[in-house]
């Protein structure tokens, strides 16, 4: 789509500076903008590149002082980082506003599909399925019997949602993301053979969450693997069966929740964390990247790092040390032929 300065000054209630005809078709970050495009200077590490940009459009901050000319016409706001934001979110609106049932798609003959919604080519609905008002649910995903999903859900390619789970209001799952597959649950028999356990339970998923790409969400073996309001979590993170994490925590990437764990509220999640089943972790918890947690953490709004995980601030202390310790070693090593010395001197 194409605007010019005008229209964008207007949509952002900004003043023009430069030519307001200008057209934008496309938007770049202001050190690689090329003629056409519409960036954004916010951050004064990169004012630099205002004078030498080839964006047609520059979103700046009131308070802008220009040290040199600048070739590309300005539009001047309250917050520049804020406005180019809001033009983010509307250029991903309009991209994604599709509507319709595409064919070839199957939607079972008794699954309800609310107003507004778009079904890609290749979906499945399976039976019984409750799809939302305004929800987007592209190609080649799998929808199965008994699922109920509120409005404004969006389904990207390749989704597969298992049979009985449920998805809340305002949920993005993004694609190859698998909700209620079976939990890891076998039984060992004495010939050294495991038996499988039936996973009869399902997933919850409240209002307001995020799911990324490659993520997988188990299926409890009964009750329900509950994934709070305003949970975001990242791609390529396991949630094992029975798990319940939190209203408002973040999980970042590679991370794995083992089975019946229970994360608490605005928790946050460091990048290929490792947390045993079976435990507890404390409301407001910081957990960084590459920690094992194995036992619970009871004590609210605190950060840990390391495997085993300790405190933070002792983990780093202990860095410290571990770092001084070639040092030790040779002093000890002196230390021991001072004495060894003085015993032959006696």
């Amino acid at each position: 789509m194409q605007f010019t300065a005008h229209e964008l000054g207007l949509l952002l209630n900004g003043t023009v500076e430069g030519d307001p005809l200008v057209p934008v078709n496309q938007l770049a970050k202001i050190e690689e903008a090329k003629t056409g495009s519409l960036s954004f200077l916010a951050n004064p590490k990169y004012e630099q590149y205002l004078y030498t940009t080839d964006a047609s459009v520059v979103i700046v901050n009131n308070d802008q002082v220009l040290a040199a000319p600048t070739k590309a016409t300005l539009i001047r706001v309250e917050n520049a980082y804020s406005a180019f934001s809001a033009l983010l979110e509307r250029y991903n609106t309009l991209k994604l506003n599709k509507t319709g049932i595409e064919q070839p798609s199957f939607v079972h003959p008794s699954a309800k599909i609310g107003q507004n919604v778009y079904l890609g080519a290749f979906a499945y609905v399976g039976p019984n399925v409750k799809v939302g008002n305004n929800c987007k649910i592209y190609p080649h995903t799998y929808i199965a019997d008994d699922v109920k999903i509120g409005d404004n859900v969006t389904l990207f390619p390749g989704v597969i949602v298992y049979f009985d789970c449920v998805i809340g209001n305002n949920v993005i799952i993004h694609s190859g993301t698998i909700i209620g597959g079976d939990g890891f649950g076998f039984a060992p028999v004495s010939d050294g053979t495991y038996n499988k356990i039936s996973q009869i339970g399902n997933v919850i998923i409240e209002d307001d969450v995020e799911i990324g790409a490659n993520t997988t969400v188990d299926r409890a073996t009964l009750g329900s693997t509950i994934i709070r309001k305003g949970v975001k979590l990242d791609n390529l993170i396991q949630v094992a069966h029975n798990v319940e994490i939190g209203a408002n925590t973040v999980v970042a990437a590679q991370t794995g929740i083992s089975g019946s764990t229970k994360v608490g509220e605005n928790c946050i999640v460091g990048g290929q964390v490792g947390i045993v089943g079976h435990i507890n972790i404390a409301k407001g918890t910081q957990i960084q990247a590459q920690s094992g947690i194995s036992r619970s953490l009871t004590e609210e709004g605190k950060r840990w790092m390391g495997s085993p995980a300790t405190p933070y601030t002792d983990h780093m202390r202990s860095q410290i040390v571990i770092q001084r310790l070639p040092k030790l070693e040779k002093r000890i090593d002196e230390l021991e032929k001072i004495i060894t010395e003085l015993r032959k001197s006696h």
